[in-house]
């Protein structure tokens, strides 16, 4: 397929775009960081070169402002809007000027979508958004996308918490727990919502090329973990204790409205991918085998 892919030089783009070339895909990224690109890789700085999408096949829109990076800042909070929902109504606008569109546009989201859910239910595509600037980000975000559906085939996926031994959010925390300085977070009750980076492409690549795929899809485990018990499995991967315990005040103190991306009770499957035929690869943590020096 020919693809154009926005986003293509994050943690998860990156290692999408070898993941792609190797299926025999042709790729042209939007992208201002040009030297990461691999030679085998088309690129564009802006999608102002475009008057239309004809020329591909497919869209794949995973650009977004990293969420977790920098203290939300009403500057920095417009920066998130703007990365996403402007960007994502740029596409929607192409695509709507298009003779011969793109056959699917995958759209990300998150699924901070949900906000902070109840302890007693598990959530699926079907779980309505809740309050909190995360949620109304992503509601805003997924409204654009929705104007395509009408011309192409559209799949949003709602994104938990990347976990690779390569790099995201796993990578940040390693350090604290190989000294020891891992803990729970706040009651340490709160599920976590997760998937693979290997099953994450899989199941993107899933989408893509099964053309019955449509509508909204959590790319998160079957199986959430909360944050005690992920807590516990990562200390005991370095062979270390974890009890130092951050409270939840202590987490909204310093990180303000971001500590609820740490601290909201996600408890999510992956309903809409696992009846649509996709065998997870990783559905649990033991996915990780992590080597220490």
């Amino acid at each position: 397929m020919r693809i154009l892919l926005t986003g293509g030089t994050g943690f998860i783009g990156s290692h999408l775009v070898p993941f792609l070339l190797e299926k025999g895909h042709n790729l042209t990224l939007l992208s201002r960081k040009t030297k990461r690109l691999q030679q085998a890789v088309k690129f564009v700085q802006t999608l102002a070169n475009f008057s239309d999408l004809n020329e591909f096949d497919a869209v794949i829109n995973l650009a977004g402002e990293p969420i977790f990076d920098k203290r939300w800042t009403e500057k920095q909070k417009q920066k998130l809007f703007d990365s996403r929902v402007k960007l994502t109504n740029q596409l929607a606008n192409l695509f709507a000027k298009s003779t011969q569109p793109p056959a699917v546009f995958i759209s990300s989201s998150a699924t901070g979508f949900y906000g902070d859910l109840p302890t007693d239910q598990f959530g699926t595509e079907k779980t309505p958004s809740s309050g909190g600037f995360i949620a109304e980000l992503c509601k805003q975000w997924e409204v654009e996308a929705l104007k395509t559906e009408a011309i192409t085939r559209l799949c949003l996926i709602r994104t938990g918490i990347v976990f690779s031994e390569r790099g995201g959010a796993l990578k940040r925390m390693l350090p604290l727990y190989r000294l020891g300085l891992g803990g729970k977070l706040g009651n340490g009750k709160q599920h976590w919502a997760w998937i693979a980076l290997e099953d994450y492409l899989r199941a993107l690549c899933f989408l893509l090329e099964n053309p019955n795929c449509v509508g909204v899809y959590n790319f998160v485990s079957p199986y959430p973990v909360t944050n005690a018990e992920f807590n516990c499995w990562l200390a005991k991967q370095c062979s270390k204790p974890a009890f130092c315990h951050v409270p939840a005040f202590v987490l909204k103190w310093l990180l303000g409205e971001r500590s609820a991306i740490l601290l909201d009770n996600q408890p999510l499957v992956p309903t809409h991918l696992l009846a649509d035929g996709f065998g997870f690869k990783y559905p649990d943590l033991n996915f990780l085998n992590i080597k220490f020096s």
